[in-house]
This record gives structure tokens, C-alpha cells and sequence, in this order.
């Protein structure tokens, strides 16, 4: 029989509130297993063991704990097992899926190389990994095939030009991406390249800063376009001019995409040049020491801040941590030019760079190693990678433009705003990645291949982007893309399962095309096929053009029609 509590009795004590295991406010007791691991042994400390035991003793000889958690610290993940279809991603354990081969990503922070270290990843690209190379939305280069025994000898390449994997993953400061067209464009506000060269050198690799509680992503940018994809970025530098102070940074935190897509908030302030280094700490330290630690999946800072909003943010990273006030300031104007740079642009000495797109990033030895071939040819050393997986060719001299260009096309790299190659993305896919579902980037190349045919001669009035993940995260950034496709299986009314992908459509950053940055529209049961994905992009983009009002964005437009116009 239920009991009634007697008047007057004390009330049952409230539950204790649960720990988030932030450092600062909780105490540095691990509370999930991947914060022991941390705790046990700094990820950083695992290259040793790399070179004096694994690589020699070989992929048995590896510690669990190594292979699923610190090897990342040095750029390191365990590729899928080919064979495993898409219906088994989630019913297999890690274990399962993994392959005894590895992807290595190589760091560029900031997007800059040059011939020589480009030739030296394609060198290794062909010795050791099969040939393989993909360009990522992170200004990265990454590798397949990898065997542990040949990782010393990679690393023994890459440092001698100057390039590291160092903490190119793990729950450290990720690549810094940066604009790239840093300290050549004509209309650059400001070369942010002292302060990416001065965070990299000081502080990747820095043991005091290699155990965030998740991955932490950096953004700065210089240039009128915003061409770094700030909004999505855990820490970000705008340039922007002050009315009275002059050219510094506008300050942006916590975003990320993902499951749980949440876009930066500005904190309102201008940076100095001076001081973008020490705040880039502060913020970096305010996620290592409140940041949530409990829970992996709310181990990202977008989850702080909106908990506390950007005061909060601003007068902890300033009373805390910078011991000043940063000045208040504008935020930045709204882009007119896009900031992906394919195209020839003129410099601000007099020469130009060529942005040439790869479609969905695909690349490999061989062509990297053309890429090389045809720059030196035309007296060029320098190259940038660009967070829309596209290559910069710089220092062209203006009558060597078409030939240069010429050149290109040969290799099957367009410099011309065509109508998708440009602005389609893609992920790893399943072909190499455990988390994916079905396949991307083959997938991209045969969409972009048959839409350009079919709507060959349409003219549209802004490249219409398309982006595809090959799971439900968001390496291909789905929620922003015009066209985003998230991958899984799709079911038909018969009950046969078939690869495909949820469609969101209308994302965007900020642009000349929009007035703010926008999360994606998703309706009910919107699901595509692989095989049906053609079809699919060419009946709502014909319908964009017969709709739309005048200078309607596909964004805007997306939005506005109603949910049987996007079916």
C-alpha cells in the first residue's frame, strides 16, 4: 500500500548534481574511460613507442590503449577493412571494422606549402600508401595504406621539409586553418601568418595543451571573403577595422557542426595583431580547464558556451586569463567575393595565383607530383591547400597565365567557376572510414560528371554547393552546403535497403549570397539513393531556376517554398 508522507515530515534530499569534470570547478578526476587513458599516459608520449617497438615488432605488438586513443596524437587512425558493407557500421565493434592499415593526415596549418614538401608527400604517397591522397575541408593532406613499420621513416621525410603530423587529431589543437591567400591577396585586410606560425611553433606539441577534452579547432583569417569558415570553428579570428584602432581581429567561439550543429558567437571584442597569440591561449585554456569532460559527447566547446553565452565567455577570459580587457569592437563586413579563390587573381605584387578545384578532394602521388612538376615550370615554389579541399597555385607571371591554365585542365583540374565540380565536397566515405555508411567520394565524381552534362548550358546565378558525409556526422559540413547529404541506409516500400542519404537543403556561411550563416532545412522522409542522387540534384535545381523570385538565392528559395517543392 502506498505510503502518504506525515505532515511535517523532511522532504527526500535533492540528488546531487552531477560532476561535468571540468578541471577547474570538479577536480581532474577521470570520469570515462578515454580521460584515464589521458590521464595515464600524455597521448604526445606514444611516438616513442611508435619508433622503438610497434614499428618494429609490427601491428600485433600494439597496446589498445595506443592504437584506439594516443596514436591520434600523432596523426594516426586505423582504416576500415574493405569488404564491410554499410549495414554493418554500427553492428560491429571497432575491432571488427578496423583494418592493420592506418590513414595519416599530415598538418599544413595555415594551408602553406611548397613544391618541395608537396613532392615529399607524394613521395611517400607512392612508396607507402598505395598512391592514395585526399585534400581535406581542414587544409590537411591524408594518406592511406600506412603501415606502422614505415611511420618512422614518413616522419623522418615529412620533418626534414619542415611538415609534422604532430597532434593533427586527438582531443588537442587541431591544423589552424588559415586564409589562403595570407600575405599575397590585393585586397587582404591583414597577414595573419606571424600569429599562425607563432601558435604552431609555441604551442603544438606543447604537453600543457595536449589533453583538451575533445578535438579544438582554430580558424584566422585576414582576407574580405571570411574564406576559413569561422562560424563553425571552436576559436576564430576575423579581420576587421576599427573605427579608431585599425585593422585587427573580431573574435569568434564555440562552433561546430556534427550532430549537434551550433554556429560561433562573437565576444564582441578587437583583438590587436599583438594580441591574438596570448588570447588564442586564454581561449584554448578556458576550454582545457572548464571545458565538459563527463560526457564525450558533450566534450566539445559549443556545449560551454551555450551554457554560459559570450559574456560570461568574455569576462572569464579576461579576468582569468588575460589579466586585460579587450577593446570592444565592430563585427566584420558581410563578404562580397567568395572565398573558395578558384579562379586567377591577381597579387599584391603584381603576379598571380590559380585556385583549381579537385573534385571532392580526391587526389593522389602522382598527381600531386604533376602539381609540382607544373608550377616549377612556370617559376613557381609555392602552393596553398584551402579549407574547401581546393589547391592555389602562386606566384604565376601574367603571360604565363593560359599556358599555366592549359596545364591544368590537362591534369583535370578546373580553374572555372563550373556549375557543381567547384563547390561539390565530400568525406572520407566509407572506403576508408569505420563511422561511414555508404560511399562518397566516387559517389561526388559521378554526380558532378552526369549534372554537368545534363544541365550543360543552364546559367546559374551562384554556384549551387553540394556536400556529402558519408555518415551522420558532418566531416563534409552538410548543414551548411546549399545541397548537404548525410549518409545511411535508405529503406524502399518493398523493405530493401539501399546506400543513400537524408537531404538537407538551403545551408550556408555567410556570403555575398546571404545575410547571415544558416543551418540547412531537413523534410520529413526527404531520402535519396546513391543511384537515384543525379536525378534527384538536376529536378531541384531546375526547379530553383523556374521559381525563383528575382535574385533569389537557392537558400532563400529553399526555405521559402513549401515541403512538396523539395521532394
Amino acid at each position: 500500500m502506498k505510503q502518504t508522507p506525515r505532515s511535517g515530515a523532511s522532504a527526500r534530499p535533492a540528488r546531487p548534481k552531477k560532476s561535468n569534470g571540468q578541471w577547474k570547478i570538479d577536480g581532474q578526476e577521470p570520469l570515462n574511460k578515454n580521460e584515464v587513458d589521458k590521464a595515464e599516459d600524455n597521448g604526445l608520449n606514444v611516438r616513442t613507442r611508435i619508433e622503438e617497438v610497434y614499428s618494429k615488432d609490427g601491428f600485433a605488438s600494439i597496446d589498445p590503449d595506443d592504437l584506439h586513443g594516443r596514436f591520434r596524437w600523432w596523426g594516426l587512425y586505423t582504416q576500415r577493412k574493405p569488404g564491410i558493407d554499410g549495414g554493418r557500421t554500427a553492428k560491429l565493434e571497432p575491432h571488427e571494422l578496423e583494418d592493420e592499415y592506418f590513414m595519416l593526415r599530415v598538418r599544413i596549418d595555415g594551408g602553406k606549402l611548397t613544391t618541395e614538401q608537396l613532392r615529399t608527400i607524394a613521395g611517400i604517397s607512392n612508396d607507402f600508401g598505395r598512391g592514395s591522397a585526399d585534400l581535406t575541408d581542414r587544409q590537411n593532406i591524408q594518406l592511406h595504406w600506412i603501415e606502422i613499420e614505415n611511420v618512422p621513416e614518413i616522419w623522418h621525410r615529412l620533418e626534414a621539409v619542415g611538415l609534422q603530423t604532430t597532434e593533427a587529431c586527438g582531443d588537442v589543437p587541431r591544423v589552424i586553418l588559415g586564409s589562403p591567400v595570407a600575405g599575397i591577396a590585393a585586397d587582404e585586410l591583414i597577414d595573419p601568418t606571424p600569429a599562425i606560425e607563432e601558435i604552431s611553433r609555441r604551442y603544438i606539441g606543447d604537453p600543457s595543451l595536449s589533453n583538451l577534452p575533445r578535438k579544438y579547432k582554430t580558424a584566422i583569417t585576414g582576407h574580405p571573403s571570411q574564406d576559413v569558415v569561422h562560424e563553425i570553428n571552436d576559436c576564430s579570428f576575423v579581420a576587421v577595422e576599427h573605427p579608431e584602432k585599425g585593422i585587427g581581429y573580431d573574435l569568434w567561439v564555440g562552433g561546430a557542426l556534427s550532430t549537434v550543429p551550433r554556429f560561433a558567437e562573437r565576444l564582441g571584442t578587437w583583438v590587436a595583431p599583438g594580441q591574438v597569440v596570448e588570447t588564442w591561449l586564454g581561449v584554448t585554456e578556458i576550454f582545457r580547464d572548464y571545458g565538459y569532460r563527463r560526457l564525450r559527447n558533450k566534450a566539445r566547446m559549443k556545449f560551454l558556451l551555450a551554457d554560459w553565452g559570450p559574456e560570461k565567455f568574455r569576462d572569464i577570459l579576461e579576468t582569468e586569463y588575460l589579466g586585460y580587457k579587450l577593446a570592444d569592437g565592430p563585427a566584420p563586413e558581410k563578404p562580397m567575393t567568395a572565398g573558395d579563390h578558384v579562379g586567377v587573381h591577381k597579387q599584391a605584387d603584381g603576379k598571380y595565383y590559380i585556385g583549381v578545384t579537385l573534385i571532392a578532394g580526391r587526389a593522389s602521388g602522382t598527381l600531386l607530383t604533376q602539381i609540382a612538376d607544373l608550377a616549377e615550370k612556370f617559376g613557381s615554389t609555392r602552393l596553398r591547400t584551402t579549407p574547401h579541399q581546393k589547391v592555389l597555385l602562386l606566384d604565376i607571371d601574367e603571360a604565363d597565365i593560359d599556358e599555366v591554365v592549359a596545364g591544368l585542365d590537362a591534369l583535370g583540374l578546373s580553374s572555372r567557376k563550373d556549375l557543381f565540380r567547384r563547390s561539390t565536397m565530400a568525406c572520407t566515405g566509407i572506403e576508408y572510414c569505420k563511422l561511414a555508411i555508404v560511399e562518397t567520394k566516387q559517389t561526388a565524381a559521378d554526380a558532378v560528371a552526369k549534372l554537368e552534362e545534363r544541365l550543360a548550358g543552364i546559367d546559374l546565378p551562384h554556384p549551387i554547393s553540394l556536400h556529402l558525409n558519408g555518415c551522420p556526422n558532418s566531416c563534409a559540413r552538410i548543414q551548411t552546403a546549399d545541397i548537404g547529404l548525410k549518409g545511411q541506409l535508405v529503406t524502399s516500400e518493398d523493405g530493401v535497403q539501399s546506400p543513400g542519404f537524408q537531404v538537407h537543403v538551403g545551408g550556408g556561411l555567410a556570403s555575398k549570397d546571404r545575410d547571415e550563416a544558416g543551418l540547412g532545412r531537413t523534410v520529413r522522409g526527404l531520402k535519396v539513393t546513391v543511384d537515384n542522387l543525379s536525378d534527384y540534384v538536376e529536378k531541384l535545381v531546375r526547379r530553383f531556376l523556374a521559381g525563383r523570385d528575382d535574385n533569389e538565392t537557392f537558400s532563400h528559395w529553399a526555405h521559402r517554398v513549401e515541403d512538396e517543392e523539395l521532394v
